[in-house]
């Protein structure tokens, strides 16, 4: 074997073994949807910091569902609320930063549209985000979350898709965290914080 093909063999076998290794230490568990003005280049970064060690001294205050809570099964997808922690909300963009909101993407031409599908170009990202951010998962005791999202919002009003989900678990303790963290620019500046302990609640079968 030259030296050419014995670089490549190290680099693909080295390639193995870091995508094995993230692997095992964070599992794909798909991307979470998305409300307010969150966007997905915000969560990768809450996915980045999300093995630090639990720090709950500055988590949000879980105001839905109740500890222990048990929905009925003709119930409608409920609204679960938080609020910051009492010392304050995290730390504020100083002088000079703005808090960037995301635009719409802009729209584009019939002309354009054609012109994508000859020669397809790679769409804009949006804008980088700063303020408040929270990821908020339900967990049945698997690997991976059986629903998420991910809001810059203080609540969030389940969809019917995501109600039917829980549903597939009924009579069983679902539980909920949520991590917080304060971001500037895509950027990480405070947190993450997560709940001491996740809440736990159930669906009662029909």
């Amino acid at each position: 074997m030259n030296m050419r093909h014995l670089s490549t063999a190290c680099v693909a076998a080295l390639a193995l073994a870091t995508s094995a290794c993230e692997t095992g230490n964070t599992p794909d568990c798909g991307e979470p949807l998305y409300a307010g003005r969150s966007t997905d280049e915000a969560w990768r970064a809450l996915v980045d910091v999300k093995q630090r060690p639990l720090d709950a001294s500055r988590a949000v205050n879980l105001l839905s569902p109740s500890p222990g809570e048990v929905y009925p099964a003709e119930a409608t997808p409920p609204t679960w609320e938080w609020t910051l922690p009492l010392q304050g909300s995290l730390h504020r963009p100083g002088p000079g930063m703005l808090a960037l909101e995301p635009a719409p993407r802009p729209s584009r031409s019939l002309g354009a549209w054609l012109g994508g599908l000859l020669l397809p170009t790679a769409h804009a990202h949006l804008p980088p985000y700063t303020g408040d951010l929270y990821w908020v998962e339900i967990s049945a005791g698997g690997e991976c979350p059986v629903a998420q999202v991910v809001t810059s919002e203080l609540s969030w009003q389940l969809d019917a898709a995501t109600w039917a989900e829980l549903g597939k678990h009924t009579g069983k303790d679902l539980t909920v965290q949520v991590m917080s963290a304060y971001l500037v620019q895509n950027r990480v500046t405070e947190g993450p914080y997560r709940l001491a302990e996740p809440r736990t609640f159930r669906r009662s079968a029909p």
